[in-house]
């Protein structure tokens, strides 16, 4: 039985997903069956019908799942499949904690609604039916605290389980429901459970979409939290999800003013995405090479944008070059120590118009007005 229970651990830590059906059918890894609050399935000797192995599992978690599955509800060992399914079944309906040593708040408790719908929920799964759709709804908006998302996270493994173990549907929650689940993380503050919802292979039956990630760093952004941003994108990164040039263009605009320290690791993230520039990204490397006294990649970068930039784009890079001039410098300096702030002052009033010289230089003569960058850096 020890053994049973060992596997049935391993093949939930496998690759494969599933979800519920309805509202959370139809998924970006797999199909779903049309299995949706139906009563379980049964043979005709009475024992319910074998999970099918996850097909999309990849790598050495995969060869040890199907190995695993195959040595579970091989016929020659009927009655040892209906305990160990027994083992998986128990374990779906264990009331467990996703944390094991989760002391965060310790005299926070449960918020009566969720309770109340995850005991429902739980009641449903133990008489081998789906719950409705509406209480999972209802569970999710009732979130109010930590305590709150974590069994919202029990109750989504568990139903993840029992979709697999007894519906033989492996598809993974639809994209709708885990965004709500996201929002849900960010609302009541605990980001770390939304950013489980970012990881491609997870136990709780999640989606990951860009979608998800957008409204955390979103957040994030709201947030002044550039710790959080950077997370979030390492997260996508091994995740291997695609970023969008809107990714990019959130992460970028909460940069804090003067850190090109930022703006490269941040950079880097987005190379490994997006192949080109958007506005907002080139223009914001523009300035971290202002800041790191490189004039002439400033504007390299500005004329690659003005190369592959649609041609309604184009027309903007001479507005945001002009805020290069006239806004951006007395921002950057009021940021710096006031030690600092003499020395970058003259650095930008030498560096700006020598980039704006290396552009006529490279052919892209865009008129600006030079005159109003000394009288906006005295008034900083």
């Amino acid at each position: 039985m020890l053994t049973a229970a060992g596997r049935a651990r391993r093949i939930l830590a496998s690759p494969a997903a599933s979800g519920i059906p309805g509202v959370v059918s139809g998924t970006s890894f797999g199909c779903a069956s049309g299995a949706e609050g139906v009563l379980l399935p049964r043979l005709s000797d009475g024992v319910p019908a074998s999970s099918s192995s996850p097909s999309h599992a990849t790598g050495i978690s995969s060869s040890f799942a199907l190995q695993s599955l195959g040595k579970m509800f091989s016929p020659t060992m009927t009655s040892q499949r209906w305990s160990e399914r027994s083992v998986l079944y128990h374990m779906s309906t264990a009331h467990f904690s996703t944390e094991a040593n989760d002391t965060d708040h310790p005299t926070v408790t449960v918020t009566e609604a969720v309770e109340e719908q995850y005991q429902k929920m739980l009641k449903s799964v133990e008489a081998e039916t789906m719950p409705p759709n509406a209480w999972m709804w209802s569970m999710i908006s009732s979130c109010s605290n930590k305590e709150d998302i974590k069994l919202l996270f029990q109750i989504l493994q568990k139903l993840r389980v029992f979709r697999l173990s007894n519906l033989r549907i492996n598809a993974n929650f639809n994209d709708h429901l885990c965004r709500t689940v996201t929002e849900a993380c960010a609302r009541v503050g605990v980001l770390d459970y939304g950013l489980k919802a970012l990881w491609k292979h997870n136990v709780y039956g999640i989606t990951p979409t860009i979608g998800s990630a957008h409204y955390l760093l979103q957040h994030a952004k709201e947030h002044n939290d550039t710790k959080l941003m950077e997370n979030i994108m390492q997260v996508l990164t091994k995740n291997y999800l695609p970023l969008q040039p809107g990714t990019a263009d959130i992460v970028f605009s909460s940069t804090p003013a003067g850190d090109s320290q930022a703006i490269w690791s941040i950079n880097s993230l987005r190379g490994k995405s997006v192949k080109f520039y958007t506005l907002a990204t080139g223009f914001a490397c523009a300035k971290g090479f202002l800041l790191d006294r490189k004039p002439e990649s400033a504007a390299a970068i500005i004329k690659l944008l003005n190369k592959h930039l649609p041609e309604q784009k184009k027309a903007l890079i001479k507005d945001e070059l002009q805020k290069i001039i006239a806004e951006w410098p007395s921002e950057v300096i009021k940021r710096q120590k006031k030690d600092d702030r003499k020395a970058l002052e003259e650095a930008l009033v030498k560096d700006i118009p020598t980039m704006i010289n290396c552009l006529t230089n490279l052919g892209l003569d865009i008129p600006v007005d030079l005159d109003k960058l000394t009288p906006q850096l005295q008034a900083a």
